[in-house]
């Protein structure tokens, strides 16, 4: 199976394909192709981070306080004024880098979660099936979100989450950072990981359901609580 009925598949045939990953784990290709998108995705709104961002630091007052104001100036100056080469590194060095360790460490934990389950399953066969199933959340999300983003001029107001249904919350309050985290794509990613789990460890589709979203509510709980840590310190 080449790199396009794989890209295809995990769309319209996931079963098949993931089927197909576990009896033979490809990832190099694919792993390029979702590390080249993320990177030109980040590269694209970094801008409206940008802009967003400032809006939250400027005239917060706990924060000059806590940086002191030579700190406090100078980082909105990075703001206000990024330069090319800053966008160049954050999106295509940092960024793949970051998302790498993410994609080893997830794929990490999704192995020791199925070996609750199953003898079964290498950490090869989980990475690849993991790193097809971004493609979900990575293309599809990430066209999306780019589109809301531009639309609205915003990257942190925008969201393809169940906080899209609670226009009214505030973007920094408790229930929209819990509500953020039930994205819709990536509750479809987690969703046809399952067949490459259930074929990886040699379980039943039910159970590899529980060890892919036993792991989405672990994860998203980590990220709730890191979001919440950071919005305390913001006020």
């Amino acid at each position: 199976m080449n790199f396009f009925n794989r890209l295809q598949g995990v769309f319209f045939s996931p079963q098949t394909t993931f089927k197909a990953l576990a009896e033979k784990p490809v990832w190099k290709l694919t792993l390029v192709f979702i590390l080249i998108l993320t990177a030109v995705f980040i590269y694209l709104v970094n801008p409206y981070i940008q802009q967003d961002t400032l809006k939250t630091f400027k005239n917060n007052v706990k924060l000059q306080e806590r940086l002191g104001e030579e700190r406090y100036n100078r980082m909105l100056e990075r703001y206000e004024n990024p330069t090319k080469t800053s966008r160049l590194l954050g999106a295509f060095v940092f960024t793949p880098i970051t998302m790498m360790i993410g994609l080893l460490l997830s794929s990490l934990f999704l192995l020791v979660i199925g070996r609750l389950t199953s003898t079964e399953g290498k950490f090869i066969l989980v990475f690849s099936a993991f790193i097809h199933a971004n493609i979900i959340d990575k293309l599809l999300g990430n066209a999306v979100r780019l589109i809301l983003i531009f639309t609205r001029k915003s990257f942190i107001q925008t969201t393809t989450s169940l906080a899209l249904f609670f226009p009214r919350l505030e973007v920094l309050s408790t229930p929209y950072i819990i509500l953020s985290q039930f994205d819709f794509f990536q509750l479809w990613m987690f969703g046809i990981l399952a067949y490459g789990l259930a074929a990886i460890f040699k379980i039943s589709l039910k159970k590899a359901l529980f060890v892919s979203y036993g792991f989405f509510i672990l994860k998203s709980a980590f990220n709730i609580a890191l979001a919440l840590i950071q919005t305390t310190a913001l006020r």
